[in-house]
C-alpha cells in the first residue's frame, strides 16, 4: 500500500483551493465531484513532488462531516492506493482496525469501490484500488 492522498474538510471549496494555491502553491487537479452516498463535494489538489491534497466540504446539514467543516475542518483522512482491497481490508482488520463503511463506489474515483476503515489510534484510513480520479483536468503544475 502506498499513500495516495490526504483528505481535509474544509468549509469552503472556493476559499480553500485558492489558500492551498496561495499559500502553498498546489494547482486543481479535478473539477469539483459529489459523492452523493458520503454527501460530500470533493477536489483534488496536486503539486510536483508532493503529496496530493482532497479537499472535502460538505453538501448539507446531513453530511457526516457537517458539523466537522462548521468548527473549521482539518484532517479527516489517510488515504492508501492498493492492488487488492479485499486482501488489504482483511489484514488490517487482524490489526485491529474497524470497517467503518464496506467497500462501495466512490463518484470522486469514477465509481471504482472505496473502503473506510477507523484504526485503535481513532485514525480514518481510506482505501482505494485505482489512481483514476473523476473530472481531472490538466493543470501546469510545473514550479
Amino acid at each position: 500500500m502506498v499513500i495516495d492522498h490526504i483528505g481535509i474538510v474544509v468549509k469552503s471549496m472556493e476559499s480553500s483551493i485558492i489558500h492551498w494555491q496561495d499559500c502553498f502553491g498546489y494547482k486543481q487537479l479535478t473539477n469539483p465531484v459529489i459523492n452523493s452516498k458520503q454527501k460530500v463535494k470533493v477536489v483534488f489538489m496536486v503539486k510536483t513532488n508532493s503529496m496530493t491534497i482532497k479537499l472535502i466540504e460538505p453538501v448539507g446539514e446531513d453530511s457526516p462531516i457537517y458539523q466537522y467543516a462548521r468548527e473549521g475542518g482539518g484532517l479527516h483522512h489517510l488515504c492508501f492506493r492498493c492492488d487488492n482491497m479485499t486482501k488489504e481490508i482483511s489484514f488490517l482488520k487482524t490489526r485491529g482496525y474497524r470497517m467503518f463503511t464496506a467497500p462501495e463506489p466512490g463518484e470522486a474515483f469514477s465509481n471504482n469501490d472505496i473502503a473506510f476503515l477507523l484504526s485503535s489510534q481513532r485514525l480514518n484510513i481510506e482505501l482505494i484500488d485505482t489512481e483514476f480520479k473523476a473530472e481531472m483536468i490538466e493543470p501546469d503544475i510545473t514550479e
